[in-house]
């Protein structure tokens, strides 16, 4: 047989063989059914925490880019990124394009006419303007600058900016308790508390969601700008309530209800009706209607095929794989 010819026989071979499995697929498929079944659960007591996740972006609350009164050069820089400093606080000292010009003259006369004209043109400070934490340093010393240059950077504080969607926007109140917890440091857990809530949505791919400053009641050393956070707004939290999952708990004629156990099976449960409160939606809490201790029917589904039994995937590999011990 020419190469030709046994390449098209393996490829009909192939094709035909993917047909197969095809049919073979739709043909398992039909014979699985989805089979209602209960599991039992029980009233019993614990907490409720109810949360509300976002993701943001750490940022200067406020971002201040200092720029030199002048022209000139810098001649001595006194801070580096992440320096604490107070209002008037000496930064750096520059001089004017004249002083730098005359200094250099001098400078070519020798130490003595140079410490001369030192003394006599002084440098020109520049001073923090507020309390905060230098953030970028963009000059060295005899690097030359415009006075439309940003020589530093810096912050009065650093928050988060979280977005939360507009459906969660009613849960959060100023000065409430959260959590951040920064991607870059996973087990370090920020206490802190919402400082601000947008008046101006922003809506992207028709996502509407509202900017939320949270404020770290303690800014770690390790916290800088751009960096990604996770945010957990503490909602509401119940200590030793009654519990159910959701799935046992559901609406019926504008009733909520629950099917309770009876030492009979399923077959003599009976349909009461509860009160709840507050839910994470895994769990919910029952206010009234049940006691703790009562057996509670939460249906579940599984896969069953027309024979009875559990399905099983004709595609599955045989043998090897992961095994459990």
């Amino acid at each position: 047989m020419s190469g030709s010819k046994k390449t098209k026989t393996l490829a009909a071979l192939g094709i035909g063989g993917l047909v197969i499995l095809a049919v073979w697929g739709i043909f398992w498929k039909k014979k699985q059914t989805t089979a209602l079944t209960y599991r039992q659960v029980t009233v019993s007591r614990g907490d409720l925490d109810v949360t509300i996740i976002s993701t943001g972006i750490v940022e200067p609350e406020n971002r201040l880019d200092i720029k030199p009164p002048i022209a000139g050069r810098a001649e001595e820089v006194l801070v580096d990124e992440g320096k604490l400093v107070k209002k008037g606080q000496l930064l750096l000292w520059m001089s004017s394009t004249e002083r730098a010009g005359l200094l250099d003259a001098a400078r070519a006369r020798g130490p003595a006419e140079l410490k001369r004209w030192e003394e006599f043109y002084k440098p020109t400070p520049v001073l923090a303007p507020i309390d905060g934490t230098i953030i970028l340093r963009n000059v060295e010393p005899g690097q030359t600058f415009t006075n439309q240059d940003a020589v530093l950077v810096m912050s009065d504080r650093l928050t988060v900016q979280a977005q939360v969607d507009e459906t969660d926007i009613a849960a959060i109140q100023l000065r409430q308790k959260t959590h951040i917890v920064l991607d870059a440091y996973p087990r370090e857990n920020i206490s802190a508390r919402v400082e601000k809530i947008a008046y101006d949505a922003k809506t992207v791919n028709n996502v509407t969601t509202y900017i939320v400053d949270v404020l770290p009641e303690e800014i770690p050393s390790f916290m800088r700008s751009g960096m990604t956070a996770n945010v957990t707004f503490d909602v509401k939290t119940k200590k030793d309530i009654l519990i159910l999952p959701s799935e046992a708990v559901k609406t019926k004629d504008g009733r909520t209800v629950v099917e309770r156990a009876s030492s009979g099976g399923r077959a003599k449960s009976e349909e009461v009706e509860v009160k709840t409160g507050i839910t994470d939606g895994k769990r919910v809490e029952i206010v009234s209607g049940v006691s703790e201790g009562d057996v509670v029917l939460a249906p579940q589904f599984k896969i069953k095929d027309s024979a009875g039994s559990a399905g099983t995937n004709p595609f599955a590999p045989v043998g090897g794989g992961r095994r459990v011990h």
